[in-house]
């Protein structure tokens, strides 16, 4: 018998996809300091796929340890830009702030995906896309923030690229199961090397 699959998060985009990739799971938000698991790392200087593979780790873990037997997958997910990490605006200003930063520039989308299973990790993995922005004016910021509104806020890149944020690109380079936030690809076939799934 197959253990029961969880997905540790309550993102609408993760559950979407794996809903559509016929998976039979259940939800449950991990309950870590993100914040807290960046500053721990940080004294190794880790790189941003480092950062997203970590927390992928720590969010699976967190959930397995409520759910004995489950195969429970993390994932989350950085952004970065020559060096500097984003993480989700707080506000909208903030929104327009790094919309703004990558206005004209490429910048990465790091997603970590990992399996856990009794605090054992299974398998972890990074996909990386990379994002070019065309040159956007501080107006048509305003105006797409305001018909947009509030929903970018839970968006690390202050967009949603499968809504009108697609209309912030010139050029994409990458997954686009990456871009939403979870690799499905590379994660299908772990589960089916593992026989969680049908093979």
């Amino acid at each position: 018998m197959t253990p029961p699959l969880i997905l540790a998060s309550q993102s609408p985009f993760r559950r979407m996809l794996m809903e559509n990739a016929g998976l039979a799971f259940s939800a449950e938000a991990a309950a870590i300091d993100e914040r807290a698991v960046e500053a721990a790392l940080s004294k190794r200087n880790p790189t941003p796929p480092e950062v997203a593979e970590a927390l992928a780790v720590e969010k699976a873990r967190d959930v397995a340890g409520r759910n004995p037997g489950a195969l429970v997958i993390g994932s989350d997910q950085t952004l970065s830009l020559e060096g500097r990490v984003f993480h989700k605006p707080a506000d909208m200003a903030e929104a327009k702030s790094h919309l703004l930063s990558m206005s004209g520039r490429t910048h990465e989308l790091n997603c970590g995906v990992a399996l856990v299973r009794d605090g054992e990790t299974l398998w972890n993995h990074v996909s990386i896309a990379r994002l070019t922005m065309r040159s956007l004016s501080e107006d048509f910021v305003d105006r797409h923030l305001a018909r947009v509104g509030t929903r970018v806020l839970a968006s690390v890149g202050a967009y949603q690229l499968e809504g009108e944020g697609v209309q912030l690109f010139e050029r994409i380079d990458g997954d686009y199961f990456t871009i939403l936030g979870l690799p499905l690809l590379p994660l299908l076939a772990k589960l089916r090397n593992l026989g969680a799934i049908d093979a």
